[in-house]
């Protein structure tokens, strides 16, 4: 009898790992990096509950870091296979995982230099060399065709409308009458630029579904115009609008709208950087796959520019990043990490946060733990890089820009459904959305619904 075990995103939004055993064979859905606390950050450092040499196979839904990060440390631990995951995919992954290497070493040199570790020396949880080994085991597979990943299994992807690549993994074990299993991975939403509205599915014996907005509804779309009361009011501050924002995914967006509210004059034209190098990589990769992006984009042709807005800049050197970050010039900074946790963002906040001219703008959700939670959640300091920083600058957020799929718009996926999976399982959520969610709906669908628990293994039957 099939298993599954719940190895991350269970009761969390991060380090999503799902652990699928068909007859003592192995597969690995999806090998995501922890984040935001402490304590779930050292989960990380552990070893795998199981050998990764013996693992057959990897199914990888999307490209974020957090179902994505941890697969150059399961390669380095040993495993050889194959990591199944769509072209789109592959392109981002190109991106991120070397950068997270990077990092890893930055962040071990940095603990060894100052002698912030308990252990002697520091050593990364991966290299760099460990990521481009894990991307050359990327197989990249287009929607909506099936492939064998070992006898008896076989994958499909969906598209979820995420990010670019981003699928549901609709898994078959024992062919096409047998046991079937959809992987949700992140559900994206409706009537959004830049990516199309995620695919409907009309069955699964087994659901996993995504509850990070379970208990809320996403801000009305208001055609961009709290987006443009902001940077008038910035402007008319003289100050900066710094917005903390996902590297891949998520500027492509914000630039969407700043773009349209220009062409509009609905706001004063002003300059707009983008401080990411990995992000104006990104917006390359979107431009190369219109075919996978929202119509209106698509028929703008394959170039970069059609996110520019008037006067865009990239921000490519860290000697450039700096003269921006002291520069007094009004400004729109787009910057990563999205939740504040690291990167060049974090000088732009050291800089603006403690001047009452300047706008934090948060575009994207904002997990437990976070740099960006304490700051939507009105901190009044901060600590970045070892300094306790005063907030004197407004703090804003706007959740119209959410990737993922609110309340309504979850509900309104399910309703796809012509009958219900015999299990629905809820991952990559906090409890109380996770609770909210369930109770929702065992009520209107009357649907079985479950919230595994870290480790919690479960017979599929």
């Amino acid at each position: 009898m099939p298993s599954l075990t719940f190895l991350g995103a269970a009761q969390t939004v991060t380090g999503s790992k799902h652990l699928l055993d068909v007859d003592g064979k192995k597969v690995l859905v999806d090998c995501g990096l922890f984040q935001g606390p402490k304590s779930l950050r050292e989960r990380n450092w552990m070893d795998f509950p199981f050998d990764p040499a013996d693992l057959h196979a990897i199914i990888l839904t999307h490209a974020h870091i957090d179902h994505s990060g941890m697969l150059p440390r399961i390669v380095a631990a040993g495993f050889k296979g194959r990591i199944f995951c769509t072209p789109g995919s592959l392109d981002l992954c190109r991106l991120v995982l070397p950068d997270a290497g990077r990092l890893q070493e930055e962040d071990a040199r940095e603990a060894n230099k100052r002698g912030y570790t308990k252990h002697e020396p520091a050593l990364p949880l991966f290299t760099e060399a460990d990521a481009y080994q894990a991307i050359t085991q990327l197989q990249p597979v287009g929607y909506n065709r099936p492939v064998p990943v070992m006898s008896g299994l076989e994958v499909e992807f969906i598209p979820a409308g995420h990010l670019l690549g981003s699928a549901y993994a609709s898994v078959r074990v024992g062919g096409s009458q047998g046991l079937h299993i959809l992987f949700g991975g992140d559900l994206g939403r409706y009537d959004r630029p830049i990516l199309r509205d995620p695919v409907g599915v009309e069955s699964a014996d087994i659901l996993l579904l995504e509850s990070t907005y379970g208990d809320r509804k996403h801000e009305p779309d208001d055609d961009g115009e709290r987006l443009a009361e902001l940077i008038r009011a910035a402007v008319a501050r003289g100050g900066k609008i710094i917005v903390p924002s996902f590297a891949i995914g998520r500027v492509e967006e914000v630039l969407y709208w700043i773009k349209r509210l220009e062409e509009q004059k609905r706001i004063p034209i002003m300059p707009v950087f983008v401080d990411s190098p990995m992000a104006v990589e990104a917006l390359r990769y979107y431009a190369g796959r219109v075919s996978e992006l929202d119509e209106e984009l698509g028929s703008r042709g394959r170039d970069v520019r059609f996110y520019a807005t008037s006067r865009f800049q990239t921000v490519q050197s860290t000697q450039q990043s700096k003269e921006l970050t002291a520069s007094r010039q009004p400004a729109i900074v787009i910057s990563s990490s999205g939740m504040a946790t690291g990167g060049r963002v974090l000088h732009h906040l050291k800089a603006a946060l403690p001047d009452p001219r300047h706008t934090v703008l948060f575009v994207g959700y904002q997990a437990e733990g976070t740099r960006g939670r304490q700051l939507v959640d009105g901190a009044r300091t901060v600590k970045i890089h070892g300094q306790v920083i005063p907030v004197e600058a407004s703090v804003e957020k706007i959740d119209s820009m959410s990737a993922h799929a609110d309340q309504s718009e979850t509900l309104r996926w399910l309703g796809g459904f012509k009958k219900a999976p015999k299990t629905t399982y809820l991952v990559h959520g906090e409890p109380g959305p996770m609770s909210t969610l369930k109770r929702l709906i065992e009520e209107r669908l009357e649907w079985r619904v479950h919230m595994p628990a870290l480790g919690e293994t479960a017979s599929l039957t």
